[in-house]
């Protein structure tokens, strides 16, 4: 038969609760205390030291084990310590129960029994009652060495899971951008609206500003619009081109909206070289090595190296102005904005079904504190926080210790790698290396964790894993 099998601390004190393992007993008479548990029954083994009782050859005491909890309770076959002329009584009337062992004081017995398995012995208290005067037992109400609390509950790794809480931003500072591409006709800077694609590019802007403007929790604080030329032509010109149209654009969106003067700003790029810099770069042009060389050479003045480019390389500058020129003529927004603030979770959770890029880290954060941790929705939270903040050291830590906590090590693993190097990064990956049964390497984390300063929680790790058997020190 097959046992699951607890060794219990011999103690005193009822509060005290047994775990796994070997403990030194209270009671100097019972030692090395075994319970083992099959799915029927309860196979109980200890050593009853009587080397220091002696007795009258005509007396004699009874020690009955017994299992109680609460009105309950179930009784092992009692041992009887006999004087001389007792122990000969015992033997020639035949006196002991089934399973009653008769033994001589000053020895030691070995005892061993075993008792049908119930419920309600999965944390039960075992004791010794004893029986001087011959009297009888009462089990509840006799004098009673508690020996043992234990907890036959199947023993798992249950850390605590020490989530970092996010700094409260002072500011939710946030923006949105875009590039738009609006056709001019050749060397003009006015806007025509219903020119070619004007319509939908002029609409994708004003779709972005309205979106921030109507929104109740959100406040503008500046539109910023950059326009770039693209390198062909001379300079001069170029630069003529993008301050003129950059204003023709913020002309545009200052008709649509009552902006003060400094909300709407901008800037230009007389030719945009580092987005041609950046299309070589992927590219497998033709010379692609010595192009970039070329059109990297800042000591060289714009016209000069577009007339290089052209001259040495005519292939591949016809290909650039006719494929690659026109995505560098375009103009960039950016709208700045404030989002309110929120405290209260119900809110909160409200802003987290509408629109959660409005929550801060430390928002979402206090929502979670409101849901049960084992919740699918607790979860849930942190793993939209990791998806709107994917570079946040702090999101990525409390989207692994929840994922660890629900026994996802794949994607805890993948948060961890973008979780920093925090004492509680180190803690967390000593559970992650403890749950992925690499022992050795979540007790030197977890030794780490501790001496960096997450002492009670990486202490109690450590503890529960010498307690499964798992490390030793």
């Amino acid at each position: 038969m097959r046992f699951k099998t607890i060794y219990l601390a011999a103690v005193v004190a009822a509060s005290i609760q047994a775990s796994a393992g070997s403990f030194a007993s209270s009671d100097p008479r019972v030692k090395n205390l075994v319970v083992e548990r099959s799915e029927n029954n309860l196979f109980v083994s200890f050593d009853l030291d009587l080397t220091q009782l002696s007795l009258k050859s005509d007396r004699e005491i009874s020690f009955l084990p017994v299992f109680t909890r609460g009105d309950s309770s179930a009784v092992l076959p009692k041992v009887v310590a006999a004087g001389r002329n007792r122990y000969i009584q015992n033997q020639r009337k035949n006196r002991l129960g089934f399973g009653d062992t008769l033994m001589h004081p000053g020895t030691v017995l070995s005892y061993k029994a075993l008792v049908p398995y119930r419920q309600w012995m999965e944390t039960a208290t075992f004791a010794l009652s004893e029986d001087k005067c011959g009297c009888g037992f009462d089990i509840l109400e006799s004098s009673r060495s508690d020996i043992a609390l234990i907890d036959l509950r199947e023993k798992t790794f249950e850390p605590e899971w020490a989530y970092v809480t996010p700094r409260v931003e002072a500011r939710k500072e946030r923006s949105a951008s875009g590039s738009a591409y609006i056709d001019f006709k050749v060397n003009r800077t006015e806007i025509d609206p219903s020119y070619r694609r004007n319509p939908q590019e002029l609409a994708a802007i004003r779709d972005t500003i309205d979106l921030i403007k109507n929104d109740p929790d959100s406040r503008i604080e500046s539109v910023t619009i950059t326009g770039y030329a693209s390198p062909e032509g001379p300079f001069a010109n170029n630069e003529r081109l993008a301050k003129g149209r950059t204003a023709a654009l913020a002309d545009y969106v200052r008709g649509l909206y009552s902006f003060p003067s400094s909300v709407l700003r901008t800037a230009s790029v007389a030719e945009d070289w580092d987005g041609l810099i950046r299309y070589v770069e992927g590219s497998d042009l033709p010379g692609r090595d010595a192009i970039l060389t070329l059109i990297a050479d800042t000591d060289l003045a714009p016209d000069a190296r577009e007339w290089k480019l052209k001259k040495n390389y005519p292939d591949q500058y016809a290909f650039l102005l006719e494929n690659v020129y026109p995505a560098l003529r375009h103009s960039d927004y950016t709208v700045s904005y404030v989002i309110s603030s929120f405290s209260d979770p119900a809110r909160i959770a409200e802003v987290m079904k509408q629109d959660p890029r409005k929550l801060s880290l430390h928002e979402m954060y206090v929502l979670a504190q409101t849901l049960p941790a084992d919740s699918d929705e607790f979860r849930e939270v942190f793993e939209v926080a990791v998806r709107l903040y994917p570079d946040a050291p702090e999101a990525n830590l409390n989207a692994a210790i929840s994922a660890i906590s629900f026994d996802d090590l794949a994607n805890a693993r993948r948060y961890l790698a973008k979780a920093g190097d925090s004492p509680r990064a180190v803690y967390a990956r000593g559970l992650l290396a403890a749950k992925e049964g690499d022992y050795e390497t979540a007790r030197d984390l977890l030794l780490k964790a501790s001496s960096l300063g997450v002492t009670p929680q990486a202490g109690d790790a450590l503890d529960q894993l010498r307690s499964l058997g798992k490390i030793t020190d």
